[in-house]
């Protein structure tokens, strides 16, 4: 019989906020140096490859080599999906400096989680496929229902059967950190945030920051019925 995971080992190397931090500026699902990443969370650059490494050690961090650049991401979107459910379950604190009070609330309203839509539009727009009948929670779990399958086809030309081939999950019912309600995550997130930019109904910004674009906030209450809150100024 196979021994219980030590989850106490994920428990302590996540238990240092630079840690924490590296894995925050991960969850824009792309690859970057040690050095990229040190800069932006505010450590040394020999401090920031320790704490990658350790990350790696555990295996929430993948790294590969390209010329003389060491680049890092998430393992997988498994990874993405935790941490994110993990920081819903913490009390959020209040942005105390005038100065992050603005990219914290761009933040909350569109964002990046690895590599789909979360924030206030991510929920709102997951919310509003579940009202027309496009996805339903069956077992704590999202499903495509065949009108949701039918309108990923002919609205956002996403083919569902060729997704569900993939090594991932379709759906995934991600936990939103900042709204304390889920969002679309999975193969089916991914592919909805890809064809969104490329209808240029979302575009992203810094730091994992998403706007919603005129013609989006159209988009979205003609395909959806959704008229979604103005973004933080």
């Amino acid at each position: 019989m196979p021994e219980l995971p030590d989850v106490s080992a994920l428990a302590r190397l996540l238990a240092d906020p630079t840690r924490g931090r590296l894995l925050d500026l991960l969850m824009d699902g792309q690859a970057h140096t040690a050095l990229e990443l040190a800069r932006a969370g505010g450590v040394t650059p020999q401090t920031g490859t320790y704490h990658l490494h350790k990350l790696v050690e555990l295996g929430v961090v993948t790294t590969t080599c390209q010329g003389r650049h060491h680049y890092f991401m998430l393992a997988d979107p498994t990874v993405a999906a935790a941490f994110e459910t993990l920081s819903g379950l913490v009390p959020a604190r209040p942005v105390q400096a005038l100065s992050r009070r603005r990219p914290a609330a761009a933040l909350a309203y569109a964002r990046t989680c690895y590599d789909h839509l979360a924030g206030t539009v991510g929920v709102a727009i997951c919310d509003a496929m579940q009202a027309q009948g496009l996805l339903r929670v069956v077992a704590q779990r999202f499903v495509l229902t065949p009108a949701g399958e039918g309108w990923l086809q002919r609205t956002l030309a996403i083919e569902p059967a060729t997704l569900a081939q993939q090594s991932r999950q379709l759906t995934v019912r991600c936990l939103d950190w900042s709204q304390r309600r889920y969002h679309l995550g999975g193969a089916v997130g991914h592919a909805m945030l890809v064809a969104l930019e490329a209808r240029e109904v979302l575009t992203r910004g810094p730091a994992r920051a998403v706007s919603v674009t005129p013609s989006g906030r159209r988009w979205c209450a003609t395909t959806l019925g959704l008229t979604l809150p103005a973004a933080p100024q």
